[in-house]
């Protein structure tokens, strides 16, 4: 698809419902990849293609296009705008070297649109903006552009194309810059917008910045060179006016694809000064994808940044070390694959069956090159137990799960040692469903998703002494063992001294007495869970020459511990986790509300990219359903991000219900 400085790559990215697979569809069709544009409602569009997709009406994986336009080779992925699949688009922000916001005219920027903002301008590559939906009843242009000024600034968004019309009235755009016969009503939006095109520009060059101030006026080569200098470096986002259903604006689009986003050589700073891209030599890439495909099977997505992949070559990851034998490559276009005989930078491509290579992962034909960042996974914020519905099939849960989300990047499965579930963590319960789903279909095995248990912990806030005397006679030799000791709140960590004099228990027998105390560390007395923070001093006992055993100093030691635990002041440690609740602005009375209902502490908040956080710190068992529940709060615009932060005390109240369950729960068993 011709060489990389004729191409371009870029990701599709914005909030649900925007428009993006459309625009797709309409990139493709002008390009006369396709003959005609699919839509949601007849479920053929070239992007959506998997019936999770179809059946939701929205995007859910990122979907790799690819066309020519004008001898301009276009890799493009769109990306699901819905929070919970929100993994997706950060891997394909890694791949590319632009990323394409579309904001809805209607509804104007919302959360999967800050969102996409964000990661593009951490990642530290081009960003452009796209109004869509400009021909539906009730789309205003400028409102949605005042918004997304008041978000980021007069002086950073600024569109290169007006919109000629309104609604269904919206026939065309102009060009801010470069078109003379400007409508009347238009007249001072656009030169506003051409000012603010020539300050920015301005300010790329110090000759250019005086002759400005000068009132001189501008070559079109030095425009179009200060443009990519201001937007390259992220100090303006362009914007671009247009339907996606109708197509006008996007030949305009196509055209700043080519003349204005970056290709594959000026964007090796991003990962890494020192980068040198180049069309030949070693093939250096990155894995930003991965597909399950019921035809082809595993399909691994690289975006190629330097050097040329060919089939049948021997490829190392370089983040694994393991050596892998590149196949068959395609170019994809939705789920239709084209054999490609080599890759070189820029290109992102398919490659069939490659065995251990996952998302983020360096591969290169250079053993010893260097490791490139990978993609970094939003954290879970939902949590199921998983187990399988018929006896025996647990291995066959666990090995179809990981095939599953060998796709989904923000999918984990994981066991938990302290309360010995097998763990299904996600962003949601939608994405959740989906994983079990396909389990049963593509697989023929079904997922049993249960509410976690909190991994509580045990503690003493006190200091207490045990004793106990184990005596056992059964004919023959007995058991014997007596052990006092006491405990003490230990905030290093569990400690254990032997303090014992004179030889009432002989140093032998110390490690079983130890042993029997580790027991009661991981089943703590309270509720069964790991007990922590605790000094233990063995300090007196008796034993027996023939009948003492290191078994009955175990269980001395057991239950010595136990009684001076109920001494010391035994509480309940529960994880706290701080969470970042990102919501428009008239959310955020409710949101806090239901925040101090659940028992957490705000506390602060923030703006970024025109959206509300609130920070806050709540306990683990009130968030199991958060995620849905925020999303009923908030009609889908809000989400939030959630890491444990600490271990604190239990509330008595809340104590003895949780003491109440476990007892009522170890009495049916």
């Amino acid at each position: 698809m011709g060489n990389a400085i004729n191409s371009r790559n870029f990701v599709i990215a914005g909030h649900t419902g925007s428009g993006k697979t459309l625009l797709c569809e309409q990139i493709l069709l002008q390009a006369g990849a396709i003959a005609r544009a699919g839509t949601i409602e007849g479920k053929n569009t070239v992007s959506d293609f998997m019936n999770d997709e179809h059946e939701r009406g929205s995007s859910i994986y990122a979907s790799l296009c690819s066309c020519t336009w004008n001898d301009l080779s276009l890799y493009f992925v769109d990306t699901p705008g819905y929070s919970e699949f929100f993994g997706q688009t950060l891997g394909a922000i890694r791949a590319c070297d632009a990323a394409l916001v579309v904001i809805d005219a209607i509804d104007g920027p919302q959360i999967g649109t800050a969102r996409a903002w964000k990661a593009a301008r951490e990642r530290g590559i081009a960003r452009f903006g796209f109004v869509n939906r400009l021909d539906k009843e009730r789309a205003d242009f400028e409102a949605t552009l005042e918004q997304m000024r008041k978000n980021h600034g007069r002086n950073v968004i600024i569109p290169l194309y007006w919109p000629v019309g309104k609604e269904a009235g919206f026939e065309k755009v102009v060009s801010v810059l470069f078109d003379k016969d400007i409508p009347a009503d238009i007249a001072d939006q656009v030169a506003e917008c051409r000012q603010l095109w020539l300050d920015a520009i301005a300010e790329t060059d110090d000759e250019i910045m005086m002759r400005v101030l000068d009132g001189g006026e501008l070559t079109d080569e030095e425009i179009h060179s200060g443009l990519r200098k201001t937007i390259m470096t992220g100090k303006t986002i362009p914007v671009f006016p247009g339907s996606a259903v109708k197509g006008i604006g996007v030949p305009e689009l196509l055209a700043a694809i080519k003349e204005l986003f970056p290709n594959p050589f000026e964007y090796a700073t991003v990962d890494g000064a020192d980068l040198d891209v180049k069309e030949d030599g070693a093939a250096l890439g990155v894995v930003f994808m991965s597909l399950n495909d019921p035809y082809t099977g595993q399909l691994t997505f690289v975006r190629g940044i330097s050097g040329n992949f060919t089939g049948d070559l021997d490829i190392y990851n370089r983040t694994t070390g393991a050596k892998e034998r590149f196949g068959s490559m395609f170019v994809m276009n939705g789920k239709t694959q084209t054999a490609l005989p080599a890759a070189g930078p820029g290109t992102l491509f398919a490659v069939a069956k490659l065995k251990d290579s996952h998302i983020g992962d360096t591969m290169s034909s250079d053993p010893n090159s260097r490791v490139l960042p990978g993609v970094e996974p939003p954290n879970p914020i939902m949590f199921y137990a998983v187990t399988a519905a018929k006896s025996g099939e647990d291995e066959k849960i666990v090995a179809g799960i990981n095939k599953i989300i060998e796709a989904m990047p923000s999918v984990k499965l994981e066991r938990n040692n302290e309360t010995h579930e097998l763990l299904l963590c996600g962003m949601g319960d939608q994405q959740l469903a989906i994983v079990s789903r396909r389990l049963k279909e593509q697989f023929k095995v079904e997922a049993v998703l249960s509410t976690p248990k909190i991994p509580y912990r045990e503690t003493i806030t006190g200091a207490g002494e045990g004793h106990y005397r184990h005596k056992k006679q059964s004919g023959g030799a007995g058991q014997f063992a007596e052990v006092f000791m006491r405990i003490s709140s230990s905030p290093d960590g569990y400690k254990c001294s032997n303090d014992v004099v004179g030889g009432a228990i002989p140093k032998n027998f110390i490690p079983a007495i130890e042993k029997g105390v580790q027991d009661m560390l991981e089943e703590g007395p309270l509720v069964g869970c790991r007990v922590e923070n605790v000094a233990v001093s063995i300090f007196d006992g008796k034993y027996h020459p023939v009948d003492s055993n290191e078994m009955a100093f175990r269980i001395a030691g057991r239950q010595a511990f136990k009684e001076a635990m109920k001494q010391a002041g035994p509480v309940i440690l529960e994880p706290v986790m701080s969470i970042s609740v990102h919501v428009p602005s008239s959310y955020t009375g409710d949101i806090n509300g239901d925040l101090n209902h659940k028992r957490g502490r705000i506390l602060g908040m923030e703006s970024e990219e025109g959206i509300e956080i609130i920070k806050a710190e709540v306990p683990m068992a009130e968030l199991h359903k958060y995620a849905t529940e925020l999303r009923s709060m908030t009609q889908g615009r809000g989400t939030f991000e959630m890491e444990f932060a600490r271990y604190e005390q239990v509330p008595s109240n809340v104590a003895q219900e949780i003491i109440a369950k476990y007892q009522s729960e170890k009495g049916e068993e």
